[in-house]
């Protein structure tokens, strides 16, 4: 009796470990908004400039752990665009997955100890930590594609703001090279940080600021982004009038979105629909099975 309510105990803490790494507590609204809102600060080197980072510290127990283990190769070329798009470190992402994989091999190891107790053999005790345990480090990376695209879509959405304010600067007269830098300066939110900081290391390193956005564009996945620093291109180099197809470029994402938005609300309306439909079903055998039972019970 002593030794299952060890195991239960065990179980039920592994558990508990388990579903707080996959789903954690949600940040609060206030450190949500102080994020979203804090103050951008360039440095002395050029008006554009990006805030410095943070200092990093060494490699944790963690990370050197998983390099061990040889966790950073399961990583994929497209896993690593989505990490990118993200916002997620390659460490924070490595030491998730050890952490989630040891806590589902713990989970298992309790599970076939039980499985051992009660005369389930040698085999599949043997075989269930081991599945657990891939199938914790495999799990972070179901929601990271998702997350991507939705932070893809946002950044649209501020690229479309952005390709507004480039085509009321040219509009102005102003050159394209300044037009860039003018609408990366009027909004704030890490796409506004990710164009500005594109735009400084393309003049840091002498490039022209259109590469610096076909560079983003490519390491973001947002294929728009490549298209606004191909026109922008062609109007440095050869003096085109880019205004009106910028201005197009903005109402197409606009479209876009707005369509996308319809979208997600039809798919959230149907899914809403689905806890009714499940509660009707419920109700409808917890009416009629005393009657069903009754008949069996006659017959």
């Amino acid at each position: 009796m002593s030794l299952a309510l060890i195991l239960g105990a065990g179980v039920g803490a592994s558990l508990l470990v388990i579903l707080n790494v996959l789903f954690p507590a949600p940040p609060s609204l206030a450190a949500e908004l102080a994020r979203m809102h804090r103050p951008y600060r360039p440095r002395a080197l050029g008006a554009f400039a990006p805030a410095e980072p943070a200092p990093t510290q060494g490699p944790s127990r963690i990370m050197r752990l998983g390099e061990f283990l040889g966790v950073q190769r399961l990583v994929s070329s497209s896993q690593a665009a989505n990490l990118r798009v993200a916002g997620i470190t390659m460490e924070d992402h490595i030491a998730e997955r050890v952490v989630t994989g040891l806590g589902a091999a713990g989970v298992g190891l309790v599970l076939s100890l039980a499985l051992a107790l009660v005369g389930g053999g040698l085999i599949l005790p043997a075989i269930v930590p081991l599945s657990l345990g891939l199938l914790g480090l495999l799990w972070p990376s179901v929601g990271l594609a998702a997350r991507a695209t939705a932070r893809r879509r946002a950044f649209r959405h501020a690229l479309s703001a952005f390709l507004d304010v480039v085509a009321i600067t040219l509009a102005a007269g102003r050159a394209v090279e300044t037009a860039l830098r003018t609408a990366s300066a009027a909004g704030q939110g890490w796409a506004f940080a990710e164009l500005r900081t594109a735009l400084f290391e393309a003049d840091r390193g002498g490039e022209a600021p259109w590469d610096g956005l076909d560079r983003l564009g490519v390491e973001l996945g947002v294929p728009e982004l490549r298209e606004l620093a191909a026109s922008a291109a062609l109007a440095g180099e050869e003096g085109a009038v880019v205004g009106a197809s910028v201005a197009a470029k903005a109402t197409a994402l606009r479209t876009r979105a707005l369509a996308e938005a319809e979208a997600a609300a039809e798919s959230a309306s149907e899914r809403m629909a689905l806890p009714t439909v499940m509660l009707l079903v419920g109700f409808v055998i917890f009416i009629g099975y005393p009657a069903v039972a009754g008949v069996a019970a006659g017959l």
